[in-house]
């Protein structure tokens, strides 16, 4: 089973390189796959919403998603699995952006940017919601595109984001409830 799931997610790549990697959309997607380092793009917003006091709850159900994700991913899963890098194993396989400092699975740029967005897309007025979940795939997909994740990663990347902000939307609401005098004191500073 491990050597078919390595197979498909091989050729996948290997397909990417050889057919959609291209003078022009490279640059493109080194752009959109940095977006994700260290999730700075998702932490810059996360902090604009929890600033302005009109979107200090949005801000909280973000950054909630987001710790669980880093922790769920970052902390265990990735340890755990101890995934090698695809370039590291399939032959001819070009990184574009550098070697990696960790393991593979699940792949981090898709479960922060999923967690983050899924929010966004769940709470914030559409014409934020859905261009944050478009940001998210994209750099789910630049992950495949520059070479650093298996596709078997994003999709764990993803499932676990999408977990981590349905958790944070049933949870945040229930502490609130739980506390409501700290959460009204928070939520008017």
């Amino acid at each position: 089973m491990a050597e078919a799931i390595f197979q498909w997610d091989s050729g996948i790549l290997l397909w990417i390189q050889d057919s959609l990697r291209s003078g022009f959309l490279t640059p493109i997607m080194n752009v959109i796959t940095h977006l994700g380092d260290k999730g700075i793009l998702w932490i810059l917003l996360t902090i604009a919403l929890l600033i302005v006091r009109k979107t200090r709850r949005l801000g909280v159900l973000c950054a909630f998603s987001m710790f669980l994700g880093l922790f769920i991913t970052n902390l265990v899963i990735k340890n755990w699995v101890a995934r090698v890098r695809p370039y590291e194993l399939i032959e001819g396989l070009e990184c574009l952006v550098g070697v990696q400092k960790d393991f593979s699975f699940p792949s981090g740029h898709t479960t922060n940017s999923i967690a983050c967005a899924w929010v966004l897309f769940r709470r914030a007025p559409k014409k934020w919601g859905v261009p944050a979940l478009v940001m998210a795939v994209l750099i789910s997909l630049s992950r495949l595109y520059v070479g650093v994740h298996y596709p078997t990663d994003v999709i764990g990347g993803a499932i676990i984001g999408l977990c981590c902000a349905c958790l944070s939307l049933w949870l945040v609401p229930k502490a609130e409830k739980a506390l409501p005098e700290l959460a009204n004191k928070f939520y008017k500073l």
